[in-house]
């Protein structure tokens, strides 16, 4: 099934609208693109002036993936384009840039079920402006020990005068993201985020790893600041997750961090208007004030 729409003036093709991406749940590409479309006003300023690598789900969830950073050459013509000399393959990259609905939505329509973005905006791709940290739960951890680590993270920043943004992952795991001014190189920012990791987990071994080598981390939450790397990408708010029951990546309080009670599974496509209707838009103050890390940054010179 196929449909041509108009969206803001721009013309879109939507094709294969009856194809099933979540076999076991029975939903389809249609509701894929709906769920995008009633995000939109929300998702949009969070997206803008960023560097789009689509994931692309072609055969749903349960058929073969694929990343691709270069705009494709069939793309329509007002799709938003910014170039990147990439160093590992030594030519020019050209990324899609997600700037209004229509775009968002030509994306879903190629099977892009993520939303993975960079942490740095246009024109200062090279100093981001968001830090990570990315919480991942290694069994038999679970996520209730995630929450725990998480308010340690958020106890931790508070030291420098931060304040940390949480989210489920819509996966296992959780995030915590910080707004900051886009003043130090991603090495920098990713050597201040490895520092409070270590801290943390200095303080609580017994819980925390920092252990690159997989197998070394069962039972523990693992604490990667390595996604703070230039040409890295994390899922965004809102953006829904290739596994069952089509989970959203949501943003969360500190107070039901503290209580520990919610679970990734809890926010999906098919319930996710309710959450919206009861908490609202979370991170609708997340870009401003921005924060610096420069009391941090003085710490580590």
């Amino acid at each position: 099934m196929n449909s041509e729409v108009i969206i803001e003036g721009k013309k879109l093709r939507l094709s294969n609208l009856d194809k099933i991406m979540w076999p076991a749940d029975g939903i389809t590409k249609a509701e894929l693109i709906k769920f995008y479309a009633d995000m939109g006003e929300i998702l949009i300023p969070y997206l803008q002036n960023r560097l789009f690598v689509m994931s692309r789900y072609p055969d749903g969830i349960e058929g073969e993936m694929f990343y691709q950073k270069d705009c494709p050459d069939y793309a329509p013509k007002w799709l938003n384009i910014f170039p990147v000399e990439s160093p590992d393959v030594k030519k020019i990259v050209h990324y899609i840039v997600c700037n209004d609905l229509p775009s968002l939505l030509w994306l879903a329509n190629q099977a892009c079920i993520e939303l993975h973005i960079w942490l740095a905006k246009i024109p200062e791709i090279d100093k981001p402006d968001i830090a990570v940290f990315d919480l991942d739960p290694f069994p038999p951890a679970g996520f209730v020990d995630t929450l725990e680590v998480a308010l340690l993270v958020k106890e931790a920043l508070s030291q420098f005068g931060l304040t940390g943004y949480p989210k489920t992952s819509g996966a296992t795991g959780l995030h915590v993201f910080v707004p900051i001014i886009p003043e130090y190189t991603y090495k920098e920012v990713r050597d201040a985020v490895e520092f409070i990791c270590r801290h943390i987990h200095s303080v609580f071994p017994q819980k925390t790893t920092m252990e690159r080598l997989i197998k070394d981390r069962d039972g523990k939450v693992y604490l990667d600041y390595l996604q703070n790397t230039r040409g890295k990408t994390m899922t965004f708010q809102y953006s829904l997750r290739p596994v069952l029951g089509a989970p959203v990546s949501t943003p969360l309080t500190w107070e039901e961090v503290k209580e520990g009670k919610v679970r990734p599974s809890d926010f999906r496509i098919d319930n996710f208007k309710e959450r919206l209707n009861e908490v609202g838009d979370l991170y609708r103050d997340f870009m401003k004030p921005q924060q610096s890390l420069r009391q941090l940054m003085n710490i580590l010179q």
